[in-house]
């Protein structure tokens, strides 16, 4: 599972730390999963990612990408804040999930967490 972000709030980390638990209690499934940071501005935002990481408790690896469009292959929306994708395997995508600003909430965390579902066969 991916997480591709613009931005760094309580949603998402309800989100990370729920991913955080799935991912614990799906070890011997080889569930992982990534937070990725779209920035243009990299080294302000590895200062952030290390404070919102540890205010929050995360265990799920995080990480930049200094472009805001995101790799190019991922295809990210120009208007998504936060994109999931669950995948099995490099390319098999089962569940995508894409919210606007200021959209990811508790529906939409629990979508993304019962989704895992789908990969976790």
């Amino acid at each position: 599972m991916n997480i591709f972000t613009r931005s760094l709030d309580d949603n998402l980390a309800s989100l990370v730390k729920q991913v955080d638990k799935k991912v614990a209690a799906n070890k011997g499934k080889q569930m992982s999963s990534f937070v990725v940071l779209l920035t243009d501005d990299p080294d302000e935002a590895e200062g952030q990612l290390k404070k919102f990481a540890k205010k929050h408790g995360l265990k799920t690896p995080l990480t930049i990408v200094d472009s805001i469009a995101g790799p190019e292959t991922y295809k990210i929306a120009k208007d998504a804040e936060v994109t999931v994708h669950l995948w099995v395997g490099a390319k098999e995508v089962k569940a995508n999930h894409v919210f606007a600003k200021g959209k990811l909430d508790k529906k939409g965390v629990t979508a993304v967490i019962a989704d895992t579902a789908k990969i976790l066969n």
